[in-house]
């Protein structure tokens, strides 16, 4: 499982029926490695670089792209890639200031954790690449293999300075029956409801066939219409994407609403070349789904977003009415789900 030149085993190793959960030093970077040997998946996550997991090998090959030799490459240069975790809020803003609860709030950019689009508008919040997780546990039993880091957001100043609502996101992956479950926790410990626009930006490929072979299903209903720096507009258009939408015939970098969701509220996305397919499917509270998929290169985004693009604006113009909010005191939880199949 390693490309990497260092391998050191610590302490932690369990092993349960199919599953095991190890802890390893990769390149002087601490890994969590998840397996499922029925299902031939392994997964691995360095906490410090902002609890990505960087490898799902599905039949030994990994259906993430990660164009580095090791997790030290990428802490060395970051680029997006794997799976990034977007937080406080996914994609752009359309200023250096946002409204929540009524209340207009200002971002420094003096502090230098704001990241800017080619437009210069902030992106992606604060915690894409953040060494501030914490490992809590890495374990297997007989019916999974997890590993769940915490990020306590109330005790950094510079996050709080952008974001001033105290809480704390818990982030679990969990290998389980073949598929790789991604479950997010925020506890909100301010006096004042905390508005949710997180999301994820996994980076998917196939090895079967070049990217202009793929074919993808996209499970929406609504194509939301955006502007020249890529917001929302507000107008919304039915979807007349074929199913499947074979990429060759276009790029896509669109936004998503009204998935098509079945009796237990998850939507599924999936891409498949000749033999392989990896389905993500969106559990209820990931309202939004933002699809990237660039002509020249050889990866696919499915992105599970639980707000639109610039949420917090667009809800305090009237524009968007659907922005999730937790009270004071309250939890949000969501998972998604990454299933490899034909590898």
């Amino acid at each position: 499982m390693k490309t990497a030149t260092l391998a050191v085993l610590l302490p932690l190793m369990t092993f349960a029926a199919n599953y095991s959960a190890r802890r390893t030093v990769v390149d002087g970077i601490e890994v969590v490695e998840l397996a499922d040997a029925a299902h031939h998946l392994e997964v691995s996550i360095a906490p410090s670089i902002g609890n990505m997991a960087y490898e799902i090998k599905a039949g030994g090959k990994n259906i993430l792209w990660f164009p580095y030799h090791s997790p030290a490459d990428l802490k060395a240069r970051p680029v997006f890639c794997c799976v990034p975790f977007l937080a406080p809020w996914a994609n752009r803003l359309d200023d250096d200031s946002y409204w929540a609860n009524g209340k207009k709030y200002l971002l420094n950019p003096d502090l230098g954790n704001v990241r800017r689009d080619n437009h210069q508008k902030p992106i992606h919040g604060l915690l894409s690449f953040s060494p501030a997780w914490t490992l809590v546990s890495a374990d297997a039993d007989a019916r999974s293999a997890y590993a769940t880091s915490r990020i306590e957001f109330w005790k950094h100043p510079e996050m709080m300075a952008q974001f001033p609502f105290a809480h704390t996101i818990t982030m679990t992956y969990r290998l389980q029956n073949g598929e790789v479950e991604v479950e997010t926790t925020v506890d909100n410990h301010s006096t004042d409801p905390l508005p949710v626009a997180l999301g994820y930006h996994p980076y998917f490929q196939l090895n079967d066939a070049p990217r202009d072979q793929w074919k993808v299903h996209l499970a929406a209903r609504d194509h939301l219409v955006l502007s020249n720096l890529l917001i929302p507009t507000g107008e919304r258009q039915p979807v007349e994407f074929a199913d499947p939408h074979p990429l060759h015939a276009s790029q896509l970098d669109d936004v998503f609403g009204n998935l098509v969701r079945s009796a237990d509220g998850r939507a599924q996305f999936w891409v498949e070349g000749n033999k392989q397919r990896i389905t993500v499917t969106y559990g209820p509270k990931y309202t939004v789904a933002v699809v990237y998929a660039p002509a020249v290169r050889e990866f696919i985004c499915f992105e599970p977003m639980a707000a639109i693009t610039n949420a917090f604006n667009l809800a305090h113009s009237g524009v968007y009415r659907e922005l999730q909010s937790i009270p004071a005191g309250g939890q949000w939880k969501e998972s998604f789900w990454i299933a490899p199949s034909g590898f």
